[in-house]
């Protein structure tokens, strides 16, 4: 009974220590390690409290007498009855199996709330505070480490790999920064009595995790601890002694001057090569990322109101971006999150989980105070630390939302602050049972890892051996994903994702034959089972829609399927290009099966023309529907209307964008603008420089433009590059080579 009272106070411990997991060899390294392991610890530490609680063991049960200790569980429920009403309670539970943020998440994090609650002490609150700064210092130095090494140009090989911004451990930058900004104040709430060894490491993780949050730049955390820090020296200059009080009225001052001046030079900091500063500078309406935030705000926000009650159920956000989503105003694909935590509880769970989870902070803030008020007011009192903390949270998830990581330790911390203010003793259960019974009780809930993490995980090692190999062995490929596929787990959706991305982006660019058709099969079989699972998944029609449109030449296509397909695509995401694209494109093949005189052609190109000016119409502000329209014109021979069509786009055009500049190029080159193409032709080449072919294109049609010199500089940079090309168009190289002589 002692050991399994230690394991349980090991397992309680143990989501501490889950930032520092990174495993390679799955699907997400970064993700869903951790979530598998959060889940496993909270269903094994709930089996070993069962297991105690039936024998007898004292626990602090009375401290459930707190009307606040309530809200958690209110919470959960309140999600629980929006998802049973909402699209599809099999997603809400499991989440999606990247992050796996559905109820099955919250459900085990809300449980460790109250095995915290129930059976912590005093020490063990200590080790707790002690292993998240140890961890969180930890994860710090790795996202320290990454930006030093990116700044010099090196790479690491014991680092986790970076892409875009540091994430560390987390993989993210958001995901970092909203991890730490809570953790620092853990920090520093060890600081204040520790002394030697410990201090010293508070220190170094209180200074490292405030630099990692600097690196990752993630704006909203950022503005929090601006938030935060102002609040802190506005309460020294008015409630601290006399040197502290003098001092942060200086500080204040100070912050004051510097918001000043951030604001006089903020256009020149917009150019900044240090990325925290760039970023923050460049926050304004009109930038991108914020404009493209906002929409999505006021949009879901809008969608939000149809359901204000009931809400859509936990993880169906997507749903509602599919159906707002428009190319012209958000830079993202595909959404799963609003980036506002406030707005993601009420479009999940409708008014009523919003209201719960302000109170959940209410009450975070309200024990904060009480902690506050327990000792002489300073800032490092205790509860103005936890205060500060909440701030900082509450702050930054107007911006981003929560990670697993990031909600079991507000979790926890919420549980450190009853426990801490509560003085009730242990208690046992009355009720006695038969010595089996807490045996088998214990054991049937230690059961549900299986189905929980054990098949899930084992479906995520199987679906990475499959996608490391559909390159290889399609064969094989697809005989692992049918064994990971006959676990029957909530991976399958994920699977068809994986799938879609293998053929369209790679198989069927380089494979022919049977490979090609036996991947297309797969891909094809396997997306019209979650098409007919997931009736509401627009991303799931979508690409079953692109993988119809990429059929090897040998595979008819059922054109009726298609347009079944599409249609429903359109339904669920109204403004998506590609659907649309794809849509016209059904036309166009058949107009690619009949000879170059057949009067049916024309016929054909006139269906495609009539859904792509339709969508050009709901997309008024895009160049890349115009530019298709006015290739489709010319090859029709209407010169007049597809010339009327470009010059509409041309002023649309945003570039560089590799979708417009692309159709663009196609129809500059036909007509012989060699202007136009030209300037298009350098728009590709500067988003991808090693394209040596459209490189080579370039100085052909600058040549044609009126600037040989331009276009021999052209050649002079092909000739240490890809000298190899050249050869492949002897008109052009005589030409360019003559011109190279006269100039000597």
């Amino acid at each position: 009974m002692t050991r399994v009272r230690q394991a349980l106070s090991f397992l309680l411990l143990a989501p501490a220590v889950i930032p520092l997991v990174y495993i390679s060899g799955v699907v997400y390294p970064y993700l869903t390690p951790k979530t598998f392991l959060l889940q496993g610890f909270g269903i094994l530490a709930l089996a070993a409290f069962v297991y105690l609680a039936l024998l007898g063991q004292p626990f602090f049960y009375k401290r459930l007498r707190a009307p606040a200790t309530w809200i958690p569980a209110l919470l959960l429920l309140i999600a629980y009855v929006a998802s049973l009403f909402g699209i599809d309670f099999y997603r809400s539970f499991w989440g999606i199996f990247g992050r796996g943020d559905g109820l099955l998440t919250l459900s085990v994090i809300t449980t460790f709330f109250y095995l915290i609650l129930l059976s912590a002490d005093h020490p063990f609150l200590e080790r707790l505070a002690k292993t998240v700064v140890v961890v969180a210092g930890v994860v710090a130095a790795v996202a320290v480490l990454q930006w030093a090494t990116a700044a010099f140009g090196g790479k690491a090989a014991f680092l986790p790999p970076v892409s875009g911004r540091i994430g560390s451990t987390l993989g993210n930058a958001a995901f970092l920064a909203g991890y730490l900004g809570m953790a620092l104040f853990v920090a520093l709430v060890v600081l204040r009595d520790s002394s030697g060894i410990w201090r010293r490491i508070c220190k170094v993780a209180a200074v490292l995790s405030v630099l990692a949050i600097i690196f990752a730049a993630t704006r909203g955390t950022i503005l929090a601890l601006l938030a935060a820090g102002t609040v802190a020296l506005a309460f020294a200059a008015w409630r601290g002694g006399g040197q502290m009080k003098r001092y942060a009225r200086y500080g204040l001052m100070t912050l004051v001057v510097l918001a000043g001046l951030f604001f006089m030079f903020r256009t020149d900091l917009s150019h900044s090569s240090f990325e925290p500063v760039k970023r923050i500078a460049s926050i304004s309406f009109s930038d991108a990322t914020v404009s493209s935030r906002l929409f999505v705000w006021s949009h879901i926000l809008e969608e939000s109101l149809q359901r204000p009650l009931a809400g859509y159920g936990a993880e169906h956000i997507a749903q509602l971006f599919d159906k707002v989503y428009d190319p012209d105003q958000i830079l993202e694909q595909w959404f799963d999150r609003s980036h506002n935590a406030f707005l993601d509880y009420f479009a999940q769970y409708g008014i009523f989980g919003l209201i719960f989870y302000l109170l959940f902070i209410g009450a975070f803030v309200t024990y904060a105070f009480r902690l506050y008020r327990r000792e002489e007011g300073g800032l490092m009192n205790y509860g103005f630390l936890f205060l500060l903390l909440i701030l900082t949270y509450a702050v930054q998830n107007f911006f981003v939302f929560d990670t697993p990581v990031s909600l079991w330790l507000l979790y926890a911390l919420f549980a450190f602050l009853v426990v801490i203010l509560s003085d009730t003793p242990a208690t046992r259960l009355s009720a006695r049972l038969p010595p089996a019974v807490p045996t088998v009780v214990s054991a049937l809930v230690a059961l549900l890892i299986v189905p929980a993490v054990v098949l899930p995980l084992y479906a995520n090692i199987l679906l990475t051996r499959g996608y490391l190999l559909h390159m290889v062995d399609v064969a094989a490929a697809n005989t692992y994903f049918e064994r990971g596929l006959a676990l029957n787990t909530y991976a399958d959706l994920e699977y068809g994702y994986q799938a879609y991305d293998m053929y369209t982006a790679r198989q069927a660019v380089a494979f022919t034959g049977k490979d090609r058709v036996a991947a297309y099969e797969y891909a094809l079989s396997l997306l019209t089972a979650n098409f007919e699972r997931y009736p509401y998944d627009a991303r799931t029609a979508t690409y079953l829609g692109h993988v119809l449109d990429l059929a090897p030449p040998e595979v008819a296509v059922d054109d009726t399927f298609d347009e079944q397909v599409l249609s429903r695509a359109t339904e669920l995401s109204p403004l998506r290009a590609q659907v649309w694209y794809m849509t016209a494109n059904i036309s166009l093949r058949k107009a690619d099966r009949l000879a170059r005189n057949d009067p049916r052609r024309e016929t054909y190109y006139r269906e495609a023309i009539a859904v792509l000016e339709d969508y050009a119409q709901k997309a008024a502000s895009l160049a890349v529907p115009r530019y298709t329209l006015a290739t489709l014109y010319y090859k029709l021979g209407d010169t007049m209307t597809a010339k009327k069509w470009a010059d509409e786009a041309y002023p649309l055009y945003r570039g560089p964008d590799l979708e417009a500049a692309r159709p663009a190029i196609t129809y500059y080159l036909a007509t012989e603008d060699w202007r136009h193409a030209a300037r298009f032709l350098a728009d590709v080449v500067e988003q991808d420089p090693s394209d040596y072919d459209t490189l080579y294109d370039l100085a052909k049609v600058t040549y044609l433009a009126g600037d040989p010199a331009a276009a021999l500089r052209i050649v002079a940079e092909l000739r240490i590059k890809d000298p190899a090309i050249l050869p492949t168009d002897q008109n052009f190289l005589s030409v360019i080579t003559a011109y190279e002589r006269s100039q000597k």
